[in-house]
């Protein structure tokens, strides 16, 4: 399963989200009636459709998720034979105050990423996140940012930044507490290798709520699972303060 953004090919299953927000707080839309999918075909294009919107799915509403409060999604299975590599548009109806309104979004479907070597994948990848630090109370989506460490050919950069795109990427957060034991890293974990699903491109977000963790200093690191190869970033800090 991939977010739209994570490069889906022909044959994936791809989550579509929508997230609603009313006056910057996320609030529920009153119905989502409908999602159609377009295919931009430039075989279509003329005056009278710019960019050459096919119709190619109707999703109803009941297929439609209502995840969490203004989070809504719909899973597309890409197996069928009319979904082609190329740029789609899925158009959501929903109704806001009695009101009928359509909103658009973009995702493309793309070849899939061969590579042939005569050696084993030897290369790394670099993490980063922002914010580094945050007041407790806080409720912020964390940016983790991933950057293969690769030689400068761009066909290799390229690939590698794919495989970044698609891989699942995971979260650990403990609490720092220098000289603790090793028996107590148990006590000290706050998140344990948890999903990032929110992805967008070399991109993850995951939402941190520090409402309940002590001030002080954590140690922050990530999980990025590439076919056999697991690279786990080294630990960095974050302060709650």
């Amino acid at each position: 399963m991939k977010e739209r953004q994570q490069n889906p090919v022909v044959g994936d299953q791809v989550v579509l989200r929508l997230l609603s927000y009313n006056s910057n707080n996320r609030a529920d839309l009153d119905t989502i009636d409908k999602i159609e999918i377009y295919f931009l075909d430039p075989a279509l294009r003329s005056a009278s459709n710019p960019d050459g919107r096919r119709l190619v799915e109707t999703i109803a509403s009941e297929d439609v998720s209502h995840d969490d409060l203004g989070a809504y999604s719909t899973i597309l299975d890409l197996t069928s034979g009319q979904y082609l590599i190329g740029t789609w548009l899925d158009i959501w109806y929903a109704t806001v105050s009695s009101e009928s309104v359509p909103i658009e979004n973009n995702f493309q479907i793309y070849p899939n990423l061969w590579f042939a070597t005569p050696t084993p994948i030897v290369y790394d990848f670099n993490f980063a996140f922002r914010p580094n630090r945050l007041r407790k109370g806080s409720k912020r989506y964390l940016a983790i940012e991933i950057t293969p460490n690769v030689p400068g050919r761009n066909e290799l950069v390229q690939y590698y930044e794919n495989l970044a795109i698609v891989s699942p990427l995971k979260i650990s957060i403990e609490q720092e507490c220098g000289d603790c034991l090793p028996a107590e890293q148990d006590l000290r974990l706050v998140i344990d290798a948890e999903s990032v699903i929110v992805r967008d491109k070399c991109t993850g977000y995951y939402f941190l709520d520090t409402t309940d963790m002590d001030l002080g200093v954590y140690n922050i690191w990530f999980e990025l699972g590439l076919g056999e190869n697991v690279y786990i970033s080294e630990k960095q800090q974050l302060q709650i303060e």
